[in-house]
């Protein structure tokens, strides 16, 4: 049984989060940093998240658990990126595009990131809406949904921790991170991030929410192609040396065993 598409529900969260992407950018003109957008990614999913639950209705089986989910990973991602950015000025990424779009980045980085961010939050967010769009009772597919998201959060964890944990180390400077989860997948982070919306994904699929597909589809495209491993790798050559071997010897994205 298929669950309705609340296309009225669906919009009402999009105000929010183009509202909080415009506030995040005046925060950024006298910073000169566009790269405080990503703190907010994540919680703007969580704020869509709640918009989503504020319609829904409250006998949702799926609206409790899903909302705590949303919120472990939201807050804890958004608390991390904060922390790692501090005193460290605007990314590098970031400063590319600002470079490729002068004159006038300041007003222009209104719509090329902060309410890129937003649209693309809004559609990614299409799980949560489809995950209180029913009564269905829960099932084994909630049951697959919450520990496929439990796997994916606590991969995203580590690997966040161990990279970090490594950098703290002043001999690795420069050099590139290939232990722990990094040994098996060159972006357990970005892996996480995967195995989290496709989690959230089967739990609206239990709701009877197979059109919500578009959401977790659009994170993955993001992930491998866009923003995420295809851009962040771009120029890390460049950086590190010993990244060409690096690549040769690990898988980009899904975990594998180390190549020799």
């Amino acid at each position: 049984m298929t669950a309705a598409f609340q296309y009225d529900v669906w919009l009402h969260a999009l105000p929010v989060l183009l509202v909080a992407a415009t506030i995040t950018w005046l925060l950024s003109l006298p910073m000169r940093n566009v790269s405080i957008v990503d703190s907010l990614w994540s919680l703007m999913l969580f704020a869509a998240g709640v918009v989503y639950g504020l319609w829904a209705d409250p006998r949702a089986p799926r609206l409790d658990f899903a909302l705590w989910l949303l919120a472990a990973w939201a807050f804890r991602l958004s608390l991390f990126i904060t922390a790692r950015s501090i005193g460290k000025g605007e990314d590098h990424r970031y400063q590319a595009i600002r470079e490729r779009n002068q004159p006038g980045f300041a007003w222009k980085s209104l719509y090329l990131v902060f309410w890129l961010q937003a649209l693309l939050a809004w559609i990614i967010s299409l799980p949560l809406l489809g995950a209180f769009a029913s009564n269905r009772p829960i099932g084994w597919l909630d049951r697959a949904g919450i520990a496929l998201w439990l796997f994916g959060f606590l991969f995203e964890v580590i690997g966040d921790w161990q990279l970090a944990r490594f950098k703290r180390n002043p001999d690795n400077a420069g050099q590139v991170m290939d232990r722990g989860l990094w040994r098996y997948t060159r972006h357990p982070n970005y892996f996480g991030e995967f195995c989290v919306w496709w989690g959230f994904y089967l739990i609206a699929l239990s709701a009877g929410a197979w059109w919500s597909i578009v959401g977790p589809a659009l994170m993955s495209f993001l992930l491998l192609r866009v923003s995420g491993v295809t851009l962040l790798e771009k120029d890390i050559g460049n950086r590190r040396p010993r990244y060409a071997d690096y690549v040769r010897k690990t898988n980009a994205f899904f975990p594998g065993r180390s190549r020799k």
